[in-house]
């Protein structure tokens, strides 16, 4: 698996977005509501999350083409699933589970062409 994403939960979504974007070079690639996306050159997309838990910190998604293996495959291997597989959008889906520290691990299957 890959880096896909790198969710960063923040408290003030304009002064984070200003931050970011003098730190990664780019303008972002996608303004909502829920988030602010930008996608930096050859490195994975970094997403502010104005409603994550800033207390909890960065959530690093991996890219899969198969979710619920993967989520099945890491709760075999001692995970536990934090968040079933969920569909976020022109049929991409995430999840989360946490590892066996307690770190959350998230999970991105794009949507399929």
């Amino acid at each position: 698996m890959t880096i896909s994403t790198i969710t960063v939960p923040v408290a003030d979504l304009e002064k984070a977005k200003a931050l970011y974007r003098a730190l990664l070079g780019v303008e972002p690639s996608a303004e909502h509501g829920y988030h602010v996306a930008f996608r930096p050159p050859g490195a994975p997309e970094v997403a502010l999350d104005p409603h994550g838990d800033v207390a909890a910190g960065p959530i690093v998604y991996w890219r899969t083409d198969d979710i619920a293996a993967a989520v099945a495959a890491l709760v075999v291997a001692g995970a536990s699933e934090e968040r079933s597989p969920h569909e976020v959008g022109q049929g991409a889906f995430m999840a989360t589970v946490r590892d066996t520290e307690g770190h959350l691990i998230g999970l991105h299957q794009p949507a399929t062409a």
